[in-house]
């Protein structure tokens, strides 16, 4: 079975990178710090006998910056975490003891990317756009697959083209941000997906003006479904290749306690 994989991957393999670039300036969340890089030895600063010489950075962000995968402690209701356990009880030593990013385990499993703008005939949905269970199951009736249990499920809206083109309007909070309401995140639960994603900074439909000020979506798939989420996706490779189905890779930092990490999510095809 083994080589029969490394063959497989050998042969006819194309990767599409679903991460967008970390740099300082790019969108960030209001509620996380932003991405800062310095170089704190460049070459020449100190050279050795031989005339080799290197230089480093030190990267200051948070678990939610760029690219991210949300923990299951991330998000509380009322106190309470994923499968009724409290803040109270996992948060110990100044750090969550579970549901921590270090306890995700790695992925490796059947993609489906819901294109929605597609969907719509437009290259982004706009502001404020609301996705319902009817858009979502029309457009797997367009591409003819359905998620199933073990599934990662990727929602396209376009969004992604501002984040590095425009990232106050990736941000949305005058215009409201695309995406899926508390309808279609509870029909995503119920197919017992592992995973879902998104081109935009929450995953979530966010109304004009409104900002992060709630967050339904996050509880019903973090809190309620145990559901990780990942944000900040770069979608538009996959789009311009038209895939709709790939082998999904994922992998977090083993960050101990961590509520997120940076990741760069593949799809193979």
């Amino acid at each position: 079975m083994t080589s029969g994989l490394i063959q497989a991957l050998t042969e006819s393999t194309q990767i599409i990178d679903l991460a967008q670039p970390l740099y300082a300036g790019m969108p960030i969340s209001p509620n996380h710090p932003e991405f800062r890089l310095v170089y704190i030895r460049r070459h020449g600063d100190s050279i050795r006998s031989d005339g080799g010489s290197a230089a480093n950075e030190m990267i200051v962000t948070g678990g939610h910056v760029g690219t991210h995968v949300d923990a299951l402690a991330h998000v509380s209701q009322e106190g309470m975490l994923h499968g009724n356990v409290s803040v109270a009880d996992c948060f110990q030593g100044g750090k969550f003891i579970s549901h921590g990013i270090d306890q995700m385990s790695p992925v490796v499993t059947r993609g489906l990317m819901l294109d929605i703008a597609t969907l719509k005939g437009v290259d982004v949905l706009p502001g404020g756009y609301a996705i319902t269970v009817e858009d979502i199951e029309e457009e797997c009736e367009r591409i003819g697959k359905v998620p199933k249990a073990g599934d990662a499920v990727l929602i396209r809206t376009g969004w992604g083209k501002y984040f590095s083109g425009d990232p106050k309007v990736h941000i949305g909070h005058d215009s409201g941000v695309p995406g899926i309401d508390t309808s279609a995140a509870e029909w995503l639960a119920e197919k017992r997906i592992v995973v879902s994603g998104c081109d935009t900074t929450a995953f979530e439909h966010i109304p004009a003006g409104k900002g992060h000020s709630i967050l339904p979506v996050h509880r019903v798939l973090l809190v309620d479904a145990g559901i990780n989420i990942i944000e900040h996706m770069n979608l538009e490779a996959a789009c311009t290749a038209e895939i709709t189905e790939f082998m999904f890779v994922l992998a977090p930092l083993k960050i101990v306690g961590g509520t997120g990490s940076p990741v760069r999510p593949l799809a193979v095809i």
